[in-house]
């Protein structure tokens, strides 16, 4: 693949789940991969699996990602892919406190502002460079059960769009994944949920790491590995009022105390 081959990449939140399995994609498309996680121990046996560099980080902090740049930078001699992975689903619903709040606006939000603040001005006098922003089908639409991931998921999305709308025309390209149901940690932990994320099929993170290749090789900034998304998002925008009668109704499901088996005979 030519787009990034020989590129310097790196992949946030890759220990594990869809970053593991961008980076490795990454890999095989011939670039030269640097993968940055919380959980360092993992993250340097994905690294050694892989072949690819590891730079244990918190990228939910601006020091975290300055010491991404920097070492990737000294490691590879510049950055070309920035593919900003890391995500937390950071608390449920009206009682989740400020600070877990605030945790999932560093993770899901501001770790793409603070990486493209330190990125787009060498992009802008190298000549270009590609920014990749994991959101999420809930930042289309919304996640029942988890207003803090619904909101900054939604945060992400935009600044994606802002971040396109704004370079995309001096050779900064911006991508925005938004897959919805996929076999990871948070649909693992989503409880009963993940029904819902799974009805329109779970996919594997190498499925979504092979749909983000595809829509880089294309050029297409919105990336939807679950093609029912955009006819969902599409249903959203025209008629909001019916959309969000229907997701009452799902979470009417969700609320709704699960039939023992007496009730169902």
């Amino acid at each position: 693949m030519e787009a990034l081959r020989d590129k310097g990449v790196v992949v946030t939140g890759a220990a594990g789940g869809i970053g593991r399995a961008i980076a490795e994609a990454c890999v095989a498309a011939g670039a030269r991969v640097v993968v940055t996680d919380l959980d360092a121990e993992r993250l340097l046996a994905t690294a050694t699996d892989l072949g690819a560099y590891a730079v244990p980080s918190d990228v939910s902090t601006n020091d975290g990602i300055e010491a991404v740049i920097e070492l990737t930078t000294a490691h590879l001699g510049g950055i070309d892919v920035w593919v900003g992975n890391a995500g937390i689903q950071g608390g449920l619903g009206l009682e989740t406190p400020d600070e877990t709040w605030q945790l999932a606006h560093d993770v899901n939000v501001m770790a793409h502002v603070r990486a493209a603040r330190l990125l787009v001005p060498a992009w802008l006098e190298s000549g270009g460079g590609r920014f990749v922003v994991t959101a999420s089908a809930a930042g289309l639409l919304t996640m029942i059960g988890a207003a803090p991931y619904s909101v900054t998921k939604h945060a992400a999305v935009a600044f994606a769009e802002w971040l396109a709308a704004t370079y995309g025309h001096r050779g900064i390209d911006v991508h925005c994944l938004c897959p919805q149901g996929v076999d990871t940690a948070i649909y693992r932990d989503a409880g009963a949920v993940q029904g819902l994320l799974a009805a329109d099929g779970l996919l594997t993170p190498a499925e979504v790491a092979a749909a983000l290749l595809e829509a880089i090789e294309q050029g297409r900034h919105q990336v939807l590995p679950h093609p029912q998304v955009r006819q969902y998002a599409i249903a959203r925008a025209t008629d909001t009022d019916a959309w969000l009668r229907g997701m009452q109704r799902l979470q009417g499901r969700y609320d709704a105390p699960p039939r023992t088996s007496e009730e169902t005979r």
